[in-house]
């Protein structure tokens, strides 16, 4: 495999599938004016700030994202409590907690009330080892016994993990995000996020170490079609030419599913999609502190009871997302923002009146996280010999995560087949 390799797609599956090919030209099209896809951070002009355009959290245990970011440098701009703290609010209670794990693998933490969330006995999380070891096609909700475990916290990090609602997000995507970080222990499972915005820690530094050794990223590229012969992918078609594909050439696509089965004609992808929707606040250095000391180290808060699911304080704002929000994306962005605010205001403790702010949609933010639609999640492999998938819409065995995008990527390269 000393050939170029071409990737389709500059998002996070791109770039990591970039990234690990580190003996080959590389080439990386994309279609937007921007690398990045779904995590980076741009200038909002009515804000006046540096925004996310999605509020990613990471997790220690996401073994792939740090060996991305070590790669190419960033550790040190992601920033967290630096502990394995998870704080919450119920907003019909206005009872506060604090999910504290300790770092061991011995989950001593759940013998200690003050650690464990209100309501819960040791016992119930038994439960969890259950669930991940879950490999059928039953749902979160189906899994587990409703009470305080399930309500105050399975609930919210299964809508967050899986982006879609428990009756219908598939148990055992749950239960290999649970294998791979809660139980594991409290030290993989400390919490992570940008100092400043992702784009500065994945993105922009995903770039410069490509280009630093031989990369070639041509950003406003669109590939409009494959050209295929036998068994092989010979051309790439582009808007102003065509690209060709050497005998020793392999092509990675890494681009959303609909736009993949657009390109791979009788590829099947998944088909139906979950909304996000994420609002942002801007905040005076007043409003900052006031956050700050209301989310303490952490940094963030997971709201149950009202219409905010995660709250993060952020340079210059707070910003809130709601995963699963097909039922309410198609309200206005003043309905949203209005109706949100409360929610906001109460769990930081704020006083001002709602800021100014900006809602940003996403429709089709992941596919679905249900049984119907992991089986239509394709292996990297294809039936053509230099072509293979990435996005975290094929078969991790994750659902749409940042770790999940970095591992197909990862994956995608090390199933080409040799030359």
């Amino acid at each position: 495999m000393n050939g170029q390799l071409h990737i389709i797609g500059a998002g996070l599956a791109g770039l990591s599938a970039a990234l690990t090919a580190t003996a080959r030209a590389v080439t990386v099209y994309e279609a937007g004016p921007a690398a990045g896809g779904r995590c980076r951070s741009y200038l909002d002009r009515e804000l006046g700030i540096r925004v996310d355009n999605g509020n990613h959290l990471l997790l220690s245990g996401n073994t792939d994202a740090m060996a991305f970011v070590d790669q190419i440098g960033s550790r040190g701009s992601l920033g967290g409590p630096g502990k394995p703290i998870f704080p919450f609010m119920d907003l019909d209670t206005d009872a506060r907690w604090i999910v504290r794990p300790n770092r061991g693998a011995i989950p001593s933490w759940i013998f200690r009330r003050s650690r464990r969330v209100p309501g819960t006995s040791a016992t119930d999380y038994l439960k969890l080892l259950s669930l991940a070891r879950i490999r059928d096609d039953r749902v979160v909700a189906g899994c587990l016994p409703r009470g305080p475990l399930y309500t105050r916290l399975i609930e919210p990090l299964a809508i967050a993990a899986l982006n879609t609602k428990p009756e219908q997000g598939l148990a055992r995507l749950l239960g290999t995000v649970m294998r791979e970080t809660l139980l594991k222990g409290g030290s993989a499972c400390i919490p992570l996020f940008p100092r400043q915005g992702w784009s500065e820690t994945l993105i922009d530094p995903a770039l410069a170490w490509l280009e630093m050794h031989g990369g070639d990223i041509r950003l406003g590229q669109r590939i409009a079609a494959l050209e295929i012969t036998g068994d092989r992918v010979t051309a790439l078609r582009t808007p102003d030419g065509t690209i060709p594909v050497q005998p020793n050439d392999d092509v990675v696509l890494a681009v959303p599913a609909p736009v993949a089965a657009d390109l791979l004609p009788g590829l099947t992808t998944p088909d139906a999609f979950e909304a996000i929707v994420n609002v942002h606040y801007r905040t005076d250095a007043a409003g900052e502190a006031a956050a700050m000391a209301a989310t303490g180290d952490a940094g963030f808060i997971g709201l149950l009871g009202g219409m905010a699911q995660w709250v993060f304080v952020k340079p210059g704002h707070v910003s809130v997302t709601i995963s699963a929000a097909s039922d309410i994306v198609d309200q206005s962005a003043e309905q949203l923002a209005t109706s949100i605010w409360p929610d906001v205001r109460t769990a930081l403790r704020l006083t001002d009146p709602m800021p100014t702010w900006r809602v940003v949609k996403e429709k089709r933010a992941t596919f679905a996280a249900t049984p119907a639609q992991e089986r239509r999640r394709p292996p990297a492999r294809t039936r053509l010999a230099n072509l293979v998938l990435a996005g975290d819409w094929t078969a991790t065995g994750l659902p749409a995560t940042i770790e999940g995008a970095i591992r197909s990527g990862r994956t995608a390269v090390q199933q080409l087949r040799p030359a």
